[in-house]
């Protein structure tokens, strides 16, 4: 059975009255979401009170879950919508996380380019301004864009999944991406040495 068809069951069970099965779900995403928080709100507390406000907000809207996409990128596009709301209410513009280092697990864009041996404290050195440089360059980033590169590459979303959370066509996510990769690569190209003509 796949992760789909098991959190559809979760689902129905939930519906059906079956609060352990909720529970389980909240169990099963909560971490993912939270990373996914994280990039946008940078206060930890702040983020733990949007996880528990997108989660409540799913429970509500149980009965209005079609099925169409995946449950996760459902409560996902919940999750957003719901730090966009809550920051705006504070006056607060949407920010990615620029000085809190990545979870072990998260295989982002820092780990793409960092340098393969960091035995030297030059490698080092040149692996921390890769990642301060790449968090600076996604923090700079149109929230649109931001969002897109933060779901492709810490949260590893397929472009069809990204379109369908953003709800927007695959080609606009694409182009979304691309722009976010050039302005990533603008960026690391004077620390990285790298010619126009080359992304990194």
């Amino acid at each position: 059975m796949s992760e789909r068809e098991i959190d559809r069951q979760l689902v129905e069970r939930a519906r059906a009255g079956d609060k352990r099965a909720f529970e389980l779900l909240v169990e099963k995403y909560w971490r993912r979401l939270t990373r996914l928080l994280a990039r946008m709100v940078r206060d930890p507390d702040e983020v733990e009170d949007i996880a528990q406000e997108t989660f409540i907000k799913a429970y509500r809207a149980l009965p209005q879950f079609r099925g169409d996409a995946a449950f996760y990128t459902w409560l996902y596009r919940i999750g957003v919508n719901t730090a966009k709301n809550y920051l705006a209410a504070r006056g607060k513009a949407m920010q990615t996380v620029s000085d809190q280092a990545l979870p072990d697990e998260d295989e982002g864009v820092e780990e793409r380019l960092a340098v393969q041996d960091i035995s030297t404290p030059e490698s080092e050195l040149l692996s921390k301004q890769v990642a301060m440089a790449v968090n600076e360059a996604v923090e700079a980033l149109p929230e649109e864009l931001r969002t897109a590169i933060t779901l492709r590459e810490i949260e590893g979303l397929s472009y069809e999944e990204i379109a369908n959370l953003m709800g927007c066509p695959i080609g606009t996510v694409r182009s979304r991406i691309f722009r976010a990769r050039e302005a990533i690569a603008a960026k690391l190209r004077p620390i990285l040495g790298t010619s126009q003509e080359k992304r990194w």
